[in-house]
């Protein structure tokens, strides 16, 4: 066998082993979908995995040690591909969890990382919850990007709640007015684009949190849409 042929062969059944540890599987929902929605996961992992969320399947790689398995799978509904809010929640495990794709930035995909540095597999339990949200994926399709990445970012399921006339979250409450108004948000910290028909200009409404929002400088709109940046959280009116 010649040397080349040696190296085709053993590409080839390295390939073969990384298709092996991939597993997927469809979540179960249970509950009704409503304005909040909630995944509860559970895997073992030996080493490191990524657990990749999109719609209402799920797919585990392993990226070392022995092969990460799927426990349970439980959600409200299918993950929207547009939440207006989104949170993680490590719940049990030894190693680090961390999320490391959020869908409101990546068409709708989530992905968690575990490393677990001591030997042998572990169980690790996590939630994923969001707000809001209405276009849905469904199948075995998974979002693109994959180096669109950013840290992630531990949080707790309580979500704030703003009793304003037009909430954080982008709801416009006042029935006589029909503004169209638009919630974009930099979680991650990262540039952000929101969809929005903006041909006839974008006017700031009201900003949330901490960081200022200054156009030019952390969010601006193009053809593209509306974009907000280094924790740029804000509404903003689309004019029509």
């Amino acid at each position: 066998m010649s040397r080349n042929t040696s190296i085709i062969l053993g590409l080839a059944l390295c390939a073969g082993m990384a298709q092996a540890q991939v597993d997927t599987r469809r979540a179960t929902i249970r509950g009704s979908q409503g304005d909040e929605g909630k995944c509860t996961i559970e895997v073992r992992v030996d080493v490191t995995a990524e657990v990749e969320v999109n719609g209402d399947m799920g797919r585990i790689r392993t990226l070392s040690g022995q092969p990460s398995s799927w426990v349970r799978f439980e959600c409200t509904g299918p993950v929207p591909r547009n939440p207006v809010d989104f949170r993680f929640k490590g719940i049990d495990g030894r190693g680090d969890v961390r999320l490391i794709r959020d869908p409101m930035s990546s068409r709708g995909t989530a992905v968690v990382r575990i490393d677990d540095s001591k030997g042998g597999s572990e169980g690790y339990t996590f939630d994923l919850l969001w707000r809001g949200g209405s276009d849905y994926n469904s199948g075995p399709g998974f979002g693109r990007d994959r180096d669109n990445r950013f840290p992630g970012r531990r949080n707790d399921d309580r979500f704030e709640r703003d009793d304003d006339r037009r909430g954080r979250f982008g709801r416009n409450n006042d029935r006589n007015n029909d503004r169209n108004i638009v919630t974009c948000a930099s979680n991650d910290g990262r540039r952000v684009y929101c969809d929005a028909d903006t041909r006839n200009g974008v006017a700031l409404v009201e900003q949330h949190g901490n960081v200022p929002c200054r156009q030019g400088s952390t969010w601006g709109y193009d053809r593209r849409g509306i974009w907000v940046d280094r924790g740029c959280r804000a509404d903003f009116e689309v004019r029509r």
